[in-house]
């Protein structure tokens, strides 16, 4: 077969239709919670604050939702709050603390780590016109920071801590439970208690959402990431922990979010989220085989390929990959020809794509970092599909890089 006969080949549609790599991205809306949202899209339509029947309806369903997460975070209901999203549950959990705890003289100190998703960062960065100092530190060749060196950059002013539970580009997971730790010791030592947060958008359908385990006083979650309807999202508060309401008006969500609630939104976030933690278990098993499968293929085919993100403690469904020669922006567009939808680092930045800030933080040469490829599975990827991934990338990668050669003179 001609190197053009080759090309065509593998240009033609793998069966089934399109390959979806770009779960870390945003995931289908499950069956379950789609079925548990009609009755609240159509006949019970009413506001859940308004005083009759129809509306006590909807109210119910709202906190049967609000407790059923409770149920999975281990906490109380009236800690839950229901957003749009979880960069608004970020958004909220670090300048709603960091106001309230300026405004009682508790400081202006945000510390964060430099791989942070960019709602965490630039909520922060957000906050340095009002007088606050952000720090971000640095992390390792894989992207974590240790319990030790998170709560020794803790200090008298400091104000939050905020650390991702797992990455979003690389999947690197972190160890919350032993930071969250190490902060409240340091904290007390201090004679304070300093508010610790984790953006967990990416942990729901693998790892534990079990706050008590975790220690953590706020915890961000976007219901699309694990199968819930988009423009749903959660911000897990601790009883206690310093507030300052960002959305004012009619007090909801016990006066932290105001805005009339998403009924039948959330009542499909509560049942996918149900859902995703309790088929964790085999979630982890069918997407880290898939990962070692394809993972395995790339290396024998592209053996000066960079994996990157931790060996061990990463998530299951994630294989974030570099190569050299090429930008990761065309090699997506090539993949895409061939049918194939994967992601060059995270979607909200990839419209103005420029190199990831995650790579650079971990070391990875600009030479690299500006070739990077993120594949990211679910519970509905075959084998049959990985398979058809490993027999095109090699070529897609060679003809990106070709592409990618300045013309002969």
């Amino acid at each position: 077969m001609t190197a053009e006969q080759t090309v065509r080949a593998v240009s033609s549609p793998p069966p089934g239709g399109p390959v979806y790599l770009d779960s870390a991205a945003s995931t289908p809306l499950r069956a379950e919670a789609y079925r548990a949202m009609l009755p609240f899209l159509q006949a019970e339509f009413a506001n859940p604050s308004a005083h009759h029947a129809a509306g006590r309806r909807a109210s119910d369903a709202l906190e049967d939702a609000r407790r059923r997460i409770a149920g999975v975070f281990n906490s109380e209901p009236e800690e839950v709050v229901f957003t749009s999203g979880g960069t608004e549950s970020i958004n909220a959990a670090i300048k709603g603390v960091a106001f309230a705890q300026a405004d009682a003289g508790g400081g202006r100190h945000i510390l964060t780590t430099a791989v942070e998703h960019h709602a965490v960062l630039h909520s922060a960065q957000y906050l340095e016109r009002f007088g606050f100092e952000v720090e971000e530190l640095p992390v390792d060749e894989y992207g974590r920071v240790s319990p030790e060196e998170v709560a020794a950059a803790v200090r008298p002013d400091t104000a939050l801590v905020s650390v991702g539970y797992a990455n979003n580009e690389v999947g690197t997971v972190q160890p919350i439970a032993a930071i969250a730790r190490a902060v409240a010791a340091r904290a007390s030592a201090l004679g304070r208690r300093i508010p610790f947060h984790t953006d967990a958008v990416q942990a729901a359908s693998t790892l534990s959402l079990d706050v008590e385990a975790l220690g953590v006083d706020l915890l961000s979650l976007s219901g699309h990431k694990f199968g819930g309807p988009k423009g749903t999202g959660l911000l897990y508060m601790r009883r206690g922990v310093p507030f300052l309401e960002l959305l004012s008006g009619g007090g909801q969500e016990r006066q932290r979010r105001s805005g009339t609630e998403n009924v039948p939104g959330n009542v499909g976030l509560a049942v996918a989220l149900e859902r995703a933690q309790a088929e964790r278990g085999t979630f982890v098993a069918h997407t880290g085989a898939l990962r070692d499968r394809l993972l395995a293929a790339v290396l024998e085919a592209c053996p000066d390929a960079r994996v990157n993100g931790h060996p061990t403690e990463r998530l299951p469904q994630a294989l974030h990959v570099c190569f050299s020669g090429l930008e990761g922006e065309a090699l997506v567009d090539e993949l895409d020809r061939l049918g194939i939808e994967s992601s060059a680092g995270a979607a909200c930045t990839s419209a103005t794509w420029e190199p990831s800030h995650v790579l650079l933080a971990m070391g990875v040469p600009l030479e690299l970092a500006i070739g990077s490829l993120r594949m990211s599975f679910w519970s509905t990827t075959t084998a049959e599909q990985v398979d058809y991934v490993s027999g095109v990338l090699p070529g897609a990668v060679r003809r990106t890089r070709e592409a990618a050669l300045p013309a002969p003179r």
